[in-house]
């Protein structure tokens, strides 16, 4: 990856050197952060940077440190960890500005490969990412299946979505499939960012 530099922010020293011995095995060079604020302090120097950082951090969390890096002025591609049930606050950190969210158990190869995305910038994601094929997909959705995409987004469980539309869980889980085939998604992460892409956000 020549002089392009992952820079992990993560206050647990453990996850930290994990992190980083595992991309350093990858081939990426890696700087490390115990703090947000610390990152803070040399990203306006930073070039050819990406940001790995974790969702819930003491002080300054993961979703206030990107948008102080937008408000800088500073553009570094930015990958959110998160723990199971952090969706709703991942979707904020990427309405803010993150290009992607894992969320926590993953394995090795999904940071690696959110990493090479932004470091390559690969033309299928450049595609699934323009707003004008993004809102042709939402436009083949029924008004059934954009009602659980806002659920979907929102961050709400299958069977929160059927409580709320009146309907079995069974049910949301088909819509939910049909979603993920109409807007060509192949993961979580990748239909919320088309939905904010698409300016399809739930209030």
């Amino acid at each position: 990856m020549g002089d392009y530099v992952v820079h992990i922010v993560d206050d647990e020293e453990p996850v930290r050197k994990s992190l980083a011995f595992m991309l350093t095995i990858a081939g990426f060079p890696v700087r490390l952060h115990d703090s947000a604020e610390a990152f803070l302090g040399v990203a306006p120097g930073l070039r050819n940077a990406c940001l790995v950082t974790d969702l819930r951090m003491p002080d300054i969390n993961g979703v206030e440190l990107i948008r102080r890096l937008r408000d800088m002025a500073v553009q570094v591609p930015s990958i959110v960890i998160t723990g199971h049930g952090d969706v709703p606050m991942a979707v904020e950190a990427m309405k803010a500005g993150a290009l992607d969210f894992i969320e926590k158990p993953f394995e090795d190869e999904v940071l690696i490969g959110a990493i090479t995305r932004a470091a390559a910038e690969l033309d299928r994601q450049a595609a699934a990412q323009d707003a004008s094929a993004i809102l042709d997909r939402l436009a083949q959705l029924t008004d059934r299946e954009r009602e659980v995409l806002a659920g979907v987004v929102a961050g709400h469980a299958n069977k929160t979505i059927a409580y709320d539309l009146n309907i079995s869980p069974r049910t949301v889980e088909v819509h939910r499939a049909n979603v993920m085939a109409k807007m060509d998604a192949r993961s979580l992460p990748e239909l919320v960012r088309m939905a904010i892409a698409g300016g399809f956000v739930p209030k």
